[in-house]
């Protein structure tokens, strides 16, 4: 690919995983993750980074899954869009969709910690706390309680980012406040690497120009272009989290 002509547009919490192994002069854009709250306003924020980006880039890397279905219905005029063909941001920090599906097969009720999640994002110790602002602590146990009544465990997933300690933690509190059993995983950056550097092959969707994101891309066995690498420089040598 020429230089320049590759951009990624991601949520906050994914960014933070494809830094490290980003080229440095790959451009990029972080969409803020309050947006998920309303996965309408995330697909039209969505839209309007891909028109504007496509102004100036051939390429957008969408550090995104489905994602509440808010990538179905986007579509560029003049870009090939790539984005894994995960439900989530989870399935991207755990290395692959089998990864997610084993562990929800072991814990269906599972809630979810990352470094990026915690820096970004509302934990539920930030939801509880702002329940106690507004409804006082009694309705505020209450709210929680019923938030919680399907999940017995919490994961934090170490992606092998610095600082892993303190994040760990952190979530390590989270559990022992809502009586959650704390278990940690480690995560692997697999699919993000390959993202950023491909191959494409069927753990993404990749959709030419002209051409409108569907529901059933992420339910298929195959892409919808031909796989090709994204990157002609050599990559950087991949170290997954657990070394």
């Amino acid at each position: 690919m020429v230089n320049g002509r590759t951009k990624i547009i991601a949520c906050a919490t994914v960014i933070e995983e494809m830094l490290p192994l980003m080229p440095s002069d790959l451009a990029y854009e972080v969409l803020d993750f309050g947006l998920h709250l309303v996965p309408g306003s995330l697909k039209i924020r969505l839209q309007e980074a891909i028109d504007a980006a496509c102004l100036e880039y051939d390429t957008l890397i969408l550090g995104y899954g489905l994602c509440s279905m808010a990538v179905v219905g986007l579509q560029s005029r003049n870009c090939t869009i790539v984005i894994p063909r995960v439900d989530d941001c989870i399935a991207c920090f755990l290395g692959s969709s089998e990864a997610y599906t084993a562990q929800n097969k072991k814990e269906p009720g599972t809630y979810y910690l990352t470094k990026g999640w915690i820096e970004v994002s509302d934990t539920l110790l930030d939801e509880y706390n702002r329940a106690v602002e507004k409804y006082g602590q009694e309705r505020a146990e209450r709210i929680m309680r019923v938030m919680l009544q399907n999940y017995k465990r919490l994961v934090y997933i170490d992606t092998g980012t610095e600082n892993q300690e303190h994040y760990r933690e952190y979530a390590r509190s989270v559990a022992a406040r809502f009586n959650l059993r704390f278990e940690e995983v480690i995560g692997s950056n697999n699919l993000i690497y390959r993202t950023l550097y491909g191959p494409w092959d069927d753990d993404f969707v990749v959709t030419p120009p002209g051409n409108i994101i569907q529901y059933t891309d992420f339910k298929t066995t195959a892409t919808t272009t031909a796989n090709f690498n994204l990157y002609s420089p050599t990559p950087p040598t991949r170290k997954d989290a657990n070394g």
